[in-house]
């Protein structure tokens, strides 16, 4: 899968973007049609220690999945937003299933 991973506000390490990728790729368990993801890191200048943001757009044939998640890491929003994604995946699955 095709994964663009976009840093907003700061420079984004080698370490970080392996994360990403690695994490985008196992969504692919749960649904094999993915046709890329778009990846927006960001960090917000507030005093608050959850200040990191990711933003993954997941593009899949008829639909885009948004997900957006903020935490005190960016490898812990790209966990949760990571598993929000395979919670739609499944659904959108079994959904195509029943239709079949």
């Amino acid at each position: 899968m095709k994964v663009n991973v976009n840093a907003v506000n700061f420079t984004v390490d080698g370490k970080l973007v392996d994360f990403v990728q690695e994490r985008m790729d196992r969504l692919e368990k749960y649904y094999d049609k993915i046709v890329s993801a778009d990846v927006f890191l960001k960090v917000e200048k507030t005093s608050d220690k959850e200040n990191k943001i990711a933003e993954v757009k997941l593009h899949v044939p008829g639909d885009d999945f948004v997900v957006k998640k903020q935490c005190k890491t960016f490898e812990e929003a790209m966990d949760q937003s990571a598993e929000s994604l395979e919670r739609l995946l499944v659904k959108r699955k079994e959904k195509i299933n029943t239709h079949i």
